[in-house]
């Protein structure tokens, strides 16, 4: 028998949101056109697509906040149609844009939050406590909200969003704008957080983020899932294991592409540069060497989830 007895087996794999053929339509607009996803108890689950692939829309709808279209979804193993309320009570929302009250000191946006979900005054004074201790904030209890910097006011609205001790909680963009310090000290929260039993989903234009994070994920771009899996196994399945990134200076780097083309698996041409994907950076570069080639600057990386994300959705700006 596995440790913990098989009833914990049945909660790691229990869904906490499954969606099947799942729809949105705006109008004459198909915003989510028909997308599959489960997302089990105690993994984060990313959600990733440029503007408008339907990413945000499928979110408001696992929130409740969105009746669907068409499709089936549950959540919680309750239906959002009839059970919205009760689903709502369990989940967590981090919206983009922080809500927070600036009138209100740090720990009153917390207590004050709590009563909304019916919790006695004593139980939310220390949750309150509890979850400045959490985000680092117990130093700033008393401040207003308008003294923080944008780090600690994302790490209040995550703390906020954790009052009611939620089953799933939802982050919509969870460290946008903030500095690479403060983005890591998300990070650890967050990661904290999946360790205590916390189901998360989130949206993110990050990929280091979506990689550094999320257990699975799928792409979405134009309503629909293009590739769905851990970060591990779609750079696998569309990446090479390197980049071989060369800068020839401020001139129209297509003309190099069949000089270099035999020494990789994939060329990719970028106004600034040449991207070869290829599993021997080191010895893609000797090539290119050896065919007389002598670039401005040359980089050796790894594939990412970004060389992932680009390949399926474009590199088209996006508004």
């Amino acid at each position: 028998m596995p440790p913990g007895g098989w009833d914990n087996v049945r909660r790691m794999t229990e869904s906490m949101v499954r969606a099947v053929d799942l729809r949105k339509v705006f109008g004459t607009l198909e915003a989510v056109a028909g997308i599959d996803v489960e997302v089990r108890r105690g993994e984060v689950f990313g959600f990733l697509g440029p503007n408008g692939a339907g990413k945000s829309s499928a979110m408001r709808m696992i929130a409740t906040t969105s009746p669907i279209s068409g499709g089936s979804l549950s959540v919680l193993g309750m239906d959002p149609a009839t059970d919205g309320p009760k689903i709502r009570a369990r989940l967590g929302v981090c919206p983009q844009d922080d809500t927070l009250d600036t009138e209100l000191s740090v720990r009153e946006n917390l207590t004050v939050y709590g009563r909304y979900f019916g919790l006695s005054r004593a139980h939310v004074r220390q949750r309150a406590d509890e979850l400045l201790a959490f985000a680092r904030l117990g130093d700033k209890a008393d401040c207003r909200v308008e003294e923080l910097s944008g780090g600690m006011r994302r790490r209040l609205t995550i703390a906020r969003s954790l009052v009611n001790a939620p089953d799933l909680l939802l982050l919509d963009e969870p460290t946008t704008g903030l500095d690479p310090q403060a983005r890591h000290t998300l990070w650890d929260q967050l990661y904290r957080l999946k360790h205590a039993g916390v189901t998360q989903i989130l949206t993110t234009h990050y990929m280091d983020e979506a990689e550094q994070l999320c257990d699975r994920l799928v792409i979405m771009d134009g309503g629909r899932i293009v590739a769905r899996g851990s970060p591990r196994e779609l750079i696998g399945r569309y990446c090479t294991r390197e980049v071989a990134e060369l800068r020839f200076g401020i001139v129209d780097h297509a003309q190099f592409v069949d000089r270099v083309e035999a020494a990789a698996q994939r060329v990719e041409v970028l106004p600034d540069r040449l991207l070869l994907y290829t599993d021997d950076g080191e010895a893609t570069l000797a090539a290119v060497h050896s065919r007389g080639l002598e670039p401005v600057t040359a980089l050796v990386r790894r594939s990412s989830l970004e060389d992932v994300f680009l390949h399926l959705t474009g590199r088209t700006l996006v508004d």
